[in-house]
């Protein structure tokens, strides 16, 4: 989830999504460039990796000429769900042939999506409805009809409380994007950020005594972390980068988030980023993988369940002949 603003710009033709100055929107899928050479053409390739904590090794999962973000990695460590084309796709740990989760009238799915911490229901952020603004949905985790919970737009889903009874979530109310909850079983929305400009990202600290968070309220994207109730808003990282989505490991010893360069706005596609590593016993952070990404990486809880790794999304644009394309 960026900059503030709603205004969304979205740039086909040239095949990359370019988004501009707004959180949450799901990027169009890239298409090839219009080209009389294949050579001239870019076809855009993501990647679906695993990186192991302790060597920094990355595997590479899953693979496809396509778009497709923000994998969650399921409870029981056998499956990933990702967002592609507005649906929730499911796919064996080990790699395979994903498959579609019935999502039933939510088929415009973006990458804001997390499993509930019992693994039996999964929260999903859709836009289906007649203005297009996304929402906040809950279904059972092997597919269904959707419960509304967000009937404010836009709003989008990104932590589950550790007692799965409150959602935490990233909304535009007259044209500020702050911290919300919300009860699991349906009710009022709570405010928990009023700072001017950006707050974004929550997740639940594993103890669920914490909310961390990114914001720009100083004028440069970091973290933060409240206490669950929005009280004792305080600053975590402070450096030159612009630092996106606070996720914890599930024992609670690792945080990993996104970092961009100091002069990148928002959180944007198709840039050379860091996923890095901050080991909450100690306050040191590192790098544990550079590539090319961004929007789409890791906008979602994606640890596996012992601790040991992250799941994530890399991209690559190919000439068009590399690809396969004729």
């Amino acid at each position: 989830m960026s900059s503030g603003s709603s205004n969304v710009v979205r740039c086909i033709a040239l095949l990359f999504v370019l988004v501009i100055g707004v959180p949450h929107v799901k990027p169009v899928r890239a298409q090839d460039q219009t080209s009389s050479s294949p050579q001239d053409r870019q076809i855009l390739h993501s990647k679906l990796e695993t990186v192991t904590i302790s060597n920094h090794r990355r595997h590479v999962i899953y693979t496809a000429a396509s778009h497709f973000e923000a994998p969650n990695w399921s409870r029981d460590g056998s499956y990933f769900l990702f967002n592609s084309d507005g649906h929730i796709l499911k796919l064996p740990v080990e790699g395979g042939t994903p498959t579609t989760v019935d999502t039933g009238s939510a088929i415009h799915c973006n990458n804001d999506h997390g499993i509930s911490p019992d693994a039996k229901w999964l929260a999903i952020s859709d836009s289906s409805q007649s203005d297009q603004k996304s929402r906040v949905s809950v279904l059972p985790i092997s597919g269904g009809t959707p419960r509304l919970l967000t009937p404010n737009a836009p709003s989008y889903w990104h932590g589950w409380s550790p007692d799965g009874k409150t959602l935490a979530f990233v909304g535009e109310r007259n044209g500020n994007f702050d911290i919300y909850t919300i009860p699991f079983e349906g009710g009022a929305e709570t405010r928990l950020t009023t700072a001017e400009g950006l707050d974004d990202g929550p997740e639940y600290s594993p103890d669920g005594k914490y909310i961390y968070f990114n914001s720009e309220r100083t004028g440069h994207m970091q973290i933060w972390r409240m206490h669950a109730d929005g009280s004792a808003q305080e600053q975590i990282t402070f450096d030159d980068s612009n630092d996106w989505f606070p996720h914890f490991s599930p024992n609670g010893n690792w945080m990993v988030f996104l970092s961009y360069a100091s002069d990148v706005k928002g959180h944007p596609p198709n840039k050379d980023v860091q996923l890095r590593l901050r080991n909450m016993r100690t306050g040191k952070t590192s790098v544990l993988v550079k590539l090319f990404g961004g929007q789409g990486t890791i906008n979602v809880p994606s640890w596996s369940p012992d601790s040991k790794k992250i799941a994530f999304v890399s991209y690559q644009l190919l000439p068009a002949d590399q690809a396969g394309i004729k």
